[in-house]
Order: structure tokens, then sequence, then C-alpha cells
């Protein structure tokens, strides 16, 4: 549930401002191939994606575009009294640096954000994206690599259908046609909605990710009526075309575009019916014994032990396929963690993922359209459908209303949920009336939904947690693609050690489109252009670290301010950012004894790492704001669990403290960073909570039934 009432202007795009900003796509694209055909366009589609930002995202660049015409700027920053435009290239590239390695913190932001607009735009492009060898969308294509498309007969009668195997074997037809269909019944999409509409329900759910779409299956499941509202629009397989740029700007929240106000962090958070579990990597962990341990001795949780979590877990693996990637199904891209942590000795394992017959396309950023992916979109969600609930897509929640005072009964006050539904240009009111409300917007969504109702305060918005992620792209001398195949099928938990004195850091793989590649991969012009040109023998490695190691500090939040737009503030706590350092370092390592021939980093001005005294500079290399790409797919922790009202945001049961019937259910709830990817338990949460709301309130409300 992405975020309402962000403020939009329409931005004055002078011809001087144009004239810069064409001057600075011209300098990052500098040696991209078809760059100079491409210009204009590159332009136009920069100039469209920065009109989606807030204002005040919109006046800073503004500002920065209006500096850079300055020819006092051009005197104090490449000693010469001209702008940006009038520059030669070697002064115009110097003055890019410049700025990217400025002590001044929003010169910085300025030109992540032009650079990263420019690369994203371009490389997106199909004939940019073929001519650096990417293939393009499976669907369309024969099989082109061995780590792409079903596995191979294993030559046996094992008794496992095909199609409950995570991951195909035999021949499957990947190119099977994927017809249009309506969306199912219970769906009611804003195509479908002509006017305002007033009705009520037992359970308002809003949010249909790993939390809100669990919260809702099981409350259905009891025999409560529910309505589920998503702000996201409902897709099925045919929508899902393997075309990166306009899948992400649909799928992703804020078209892709969400970051920390300092754009230091980008925010990947799913905008559609099944949330993040629709855009995510399948990937299934349980919450470790040492954080569960740590929540009941700092927050008081003491129903969440490793043993009360079991059952969940194991009903919700079942529910989701969630099996291990065959050992004959991993990408190359996957066996540089495997060959990489066998030659240093550290621990790696196989990945146990949410799928079924899974064709490795490597599209799973963007929707599956083989019907692969268990998301929530292809299992909760119709689970509570069937047991009749009612799910609203394309519709945005404005505010939660209290219409009664708490009477201390035992029964849950009314509420009434306010959402604005989109139909088309226009939307339509769409307005609830239900006693109980389950908030899963994510850990964005949820607080500044809360705010808005008047039910902020105490640890609503605050602690932050994000595993803050970067990565290291190793260049081989054989075939990686990683853009094929399943995309996180390994993980090396070497550094995590398992306790609960070091919060430490993993390392996975991510999929390596060209797009988020381009934009991942630092710097601009030649340098990154030749980079690029290496695509299909680039192996990427993500470096997540446990942020919150000072656990009673605050290292961001998620803050509506006074004109409706969202603040997201987030920065490194010291011990955080040693564990960074100490991540690239370790990332780096892996891929050279993996038979990297060199390593880049994503600092500002990017390291290249061939042997161990490089690996000593990389250590010591700064990670604050801008200054190293970072990244978050875990954004968690803003509405906390705990028993104190000041620093958490709601009980141990997951409602908020104060508004009785107002319940989370998703990974704002979660008390610390877990150290591992959260999907499993973040669906394990909801199954509690809801389990517990059922136990309270179902039978108040239909004493003839009996509840789950």
């Amino acid at each position: 549930m992405p975020l309402s009432g962000t403020n939009h202007v329409a931005v004055d795009w002078t011809a001087s401002r144009h004239r810069v900003l064409e001057a600075i796509v011209a300098r990052v694209l500098d040696g991209a191939p078809g760059a100079a055909s491409a210009l204009h366009g590159v332009v136009a589609e920069v100039q469209r994606r920065v009109a989606s930002l807030s204002a005040r995202k919109q006046r800073d660049l503004m500002r920065a575009l209006d500096l850079l015409d300055s020819r006092v700027a051009g005197l104090a920053t490449i000693g010469r009294p001209v702008g940006f435009a009038q520059a030669s290239a070697v002064q115009q590239a110097n003055w890019l640096w410049s700025w990217a390695e400025s002590r001044v913190p929003p010169l910085r932001t300025a030109y992540q954000a032009f650079r990263r607009l420019a690369l994203g735009a371009h490389y997106s492009t199909p004939s940019v994206s073929a001519a650096i060898g990417y293939r393009g969308p499976l669907h369309t294509r024969d099989i082109a690599v061995a780590w792409e498309g079903s596995l191979p007969n294993e030559g046996r009668a094992d008794g496992v259908d095909n199609l409950l195997r995570p991951v195909a074997r035999g021949r499957v037809d990947h190119r099977r046609e994927r017809p249009a269909s309506p969306p199912p019944a219970g769906v009611v999409t804003g195509a479908m909605i002509d006017g305002d509409t007033h009705r009520s329900a037992d359970v308002v759910v809003i949010g249909t990710g790993a939390g809100g779409a669990v919260a809702a299956a099981r409350l259905a499941e009891a025999g409560l009526e529910v309505v589920v509202l998503e702000e996201g629009g409902y897709f099925s397989a045919a929508d899902f075309s393997e075309q990166e740029a306009p899948l992400a700007e649909q799928l992703y929240a804020d078209g892709a575009l969400r970051a920390t106000d300092d754009l230091a962090v980008q925010l990947l958070q799913g905008r559609a019916v099944g949330g993040s579990t629709t855009i995510n990597w399948m990937i299934m962990l349980r919450t470790p014994d040492f954080v569960l341990d740590e929540w009941q001795r700092r927050f008081g949780l003491h129903d969440y032990t490793s043993a009360a979590m079991a059952s969940a877990f194991e009903r919700v693996e079942r529910e989701v396929n969630a099996q291990p990637v065959p050992e004959d199904a991993h990408s190359p891209n996957n066996r540089v963690i495997l060959d990489g942590a066998k030659q240093l000795g550290w621990r790696a394992t196989t990945a146990t993922i949410n799928a079924k017959g899974c064709v490795r396309s490597g599209f799973c950023g963007i929707g599956c359209r083989y019907d692969a992916k268990q998301g929530t979109l292809l299992t909760y969600i119709p689970r509570a459908l069937g047991f009749g609930a009612t799910l609203y897509s394309d519709a945005r929640v404005e505010r939660i209303e209290i219409r009664e005072r708490d009477s201390g009964t035992g029964t849950a006050p009314r509420k009434r949920v306010h959402a604005a539904v989109r139909r088309g240009s226009t939307s339509h009111q769409l307005t609830i009336d239900a006693p109980l409300v389950v908030v899963a917007g994510g850990a964005v969504g949820t607080p500044v939904l809360l705010q808005r109702s008047g039910l902020g305060g105490g640890g609503v918005g605050r602690f932050l947690r994000l595993h803050p992620t970067t990565a290291t792209v190793g260049v081989f001398d054989r075939e990686i693609v990683g853009s094929s195949g399943i995309p996180l099928s390994t993980m090396c938990d070497e550094h995590l050690q398992w306790q609960q004195s070091d919060y430490g850091f993993w390392l996975e793989c991510p999929p390596f489109l060209p797009g988020l590649g381009a934009v991942a991969v630092s710097g601009f012009g030649p340098s990154h252009a030749s980079l690029m040109q290496q695509f299909t023998r680039l192996s990427s490695v993500i470096a997540l670290t446990r942020d919150g190691a000072e656990v009673e500090h605050s290292s961001g939040g998620v803050q509506l301010q006074h004109n409706g737009d969202v603040s997201i503030r987030y920065e490194l706590a010291a011990a955080d950012a040693v564990r960074v350092q100490a991540s690239i370092e370790a990332a780096a390592r892996l891929q050279l004894a993996a038979g990297a021939r060199e390593v880049h980093t994503l600092h500002a001005r990017p390291m290249i790492v061939r042997n161990d005294a490089d690996l000593l500079h990389v250590r010591r290399a700064p990670v604050s704001a801008n200054r190293l790409t970072l990244f978050s797919a875990h954004v968690n922790g803003t509405c906390r669990m705990g028993t104190n009202a000041s620093i958490a945001g709601c009980t141990p049961d997951g409602e908020r403290f104060g508004a009785r019937g107002v319940y989370v259910a998703d990974g704002s709830l979660l008390p610390t960073a877990l150290g591992v990817n959260p999907q499993s338990t973040i669906m394990a949460l909801a199954t509690i909570v809801s389990e517990r709301i059922a136990a309270r309130y179902g039978s108040a409300h239909h004493p003839q039934r009996e509840y789950a």
C-alpha cells in the first residue's frame, strides 16, 4: 500500500534547465551504445520521472540544475567561469566527479539522482540492452543457456508430481501463450467501480503482501467477513511481459523510485496485489533462534520462542511449497557463492524457495509469467476469496476513523475506513465500516496511515530497519549471464555467526537485468560503459547487513509531513557502518576466490579489487550517504511489537497501543532486523496475529460459528 497524499508540482523546465539536463545525460551516457541517437528520448524520460517525485525532491533537483548553470559554480568547481552546458567534455566529467565525492550531501544526492535516472532509462531500452548481450524475455525465444528453462529428467521415477517440484523437470513449454483473463470472482478492480460505495464488514485488511494476504486468508477461514484493500493493481500471468522498465514502474512502490529523503538508500517494495511477494526472489528463511531470544529478552515477547513459532513456519512453508533448490538448478552467478565459499572454507547453503515448476526465467523481480512463484497472488489471496473475502484493487486508503469510544466491554469500537479507488484518471470513494482493521501496508505505508489517522506516536514511524544492502560486481573470463536462471538460490551466512552478540552480515545473489544493473554499477561515461559491455561475464553478489546493532538507537524513521509529503530518513549507525564495510570486503574476497579477474565496488567512484592489498583499501573506504550505493528490499520495523508503548507501536499481539481493534500484520512489526530475508517471518507473524484476532473477537461477531 504505497503512499497517498504526496504533493507533486508541475516542474518549470526552463530552456536553461533543459540545456543543463541534456548536457548531464550526454556526459553520463558517454560511450554507451546508441547514446547519441537516444539522447533526446532519455532526456524526456528523465523529465517524466522527475515529475513523479514529491514537490520537495523536485525543487531540490531544479535548484541543482540552476546551480550547474551558474558561472560562479563553474569557477569554484572547475576553475572556469562557465555553466555546465558550456564547459568542455573533460570539464563536465570533472564537475560530475566533484559532486559525486563532495563533502556537501545535497550535491552527492543530485549527482546520484540524475545519474541513476539517465542510466536506468537508457539501458532498459530493448535495443540498448541487446547491444550489450542481453537476450531479452524468455517467453519470446528459445533456451540459450543451460541454467534457464526446465531441468533435464532425473532418469528415475520418484513419485513427485512435476508441478509440485520447485523447479520443473522434463520438457516444459516456457513459450506457451498466456491469454489475458478477467480477475477471479471476489476481486473488484478500479475499472469495475462506477460510483461511490459504502459497505460494512467484520474485518478490513489493508495490503496484500506477505502479511496482509495471510491475515485475510486466516480471518476469512475463521468465518469473518473480510474486505481486503490494495492500492496497486491486479495482475495475472499474461500481464507479466518480462519487460523490465514498464513492469518495474507498475509493480514497485512510487514507480520504482522510492528512496530515503537523501536518495542514499533505494527502497524496493511491491505495489500490486501480492505486494512484495509478487516481485521478490522467493527465498524462505526462518527467523534465527538467537533473534527470537533477543525479542524475548529485550522486548518481552515471551510467546515468540522458536518452539512456538515452529508450527506457524511449518504451516506457511507447506502452503507456499517452500522447498530446497535442486543442486543442478543453480546459475553460474549462484555457483560463485558456493565455489567461492568452498575455496575460503566459509559456510554456504542452498536456498529454499516458494515455487512450483519454475522454468528459471530470471524475471522474478518483475512478476512471474509462469505462475511458478507461490507468492500471495497465487496462494493466500485465492484462499481468502474462496472463503468469501472481497478484494478491492486500485484502492488507496486515506485514513482510519474510529467512530465510537472504547466501551471496555471487549467488543472492538466501530471503525470507518476511507479509500479512494482509481478508475482511469478519476477516482471514487470507498467507505467501509468494520470493528476490526488489520494494517499491512509495509514499513512505510503502515506508519504513514496510522499517523494520518491520528494513531501515531510512541514507536510508530521510528526504528526503521533496512538490512542495508550493497553489492560487488565481479568480471569473469567465463559466461555468467546474471539475467538468466533462478536469481537467488544460494546464500553464505559465514559472517552472520548465528549468535546474539554479533549482528553481522550475509551474502546472496541478485538478478542482473540491464536497467537495474546499469543503475547499480557506479560511475558514468566511458568507464561505466566499458563495464556494461561485459554484461554477460559479470557476476553480482549482494552483501546484506543486519542493522540496528545499537538496539535502542533509531537509525531512521518514516514521518508524515504537514503538507502531505512523506519523509523517510535513514543513516547508518557507527556499528552498522563498520559491518557494511566488512561485508564489501567479504563479497569481493568471495568473488576473487571463485575466479573473478577483478571486482568493482559500488562506491561513488568505484574501487577495483584484484588482490589482498586492494581489499584492505575497501575495508577503509567511507560508506556514508551517497558515497556508496545502498538499497533495501527488506523495509521493516517502524511499528515494532513490544510491551513499552513509548518505544513500540504494537502490543505483543500486534494491536496498536490505545486503539482497540486496530492491528498491524506486516514487516513493520519486527522488533529488530532479522539477519535473514523476512518473507517467511512476516507470514508466520501474520498467522499468529490473525489467529489471536479470531480467538479474541470471532465468537463475538458470529457466536454460531466455530473458528480454526
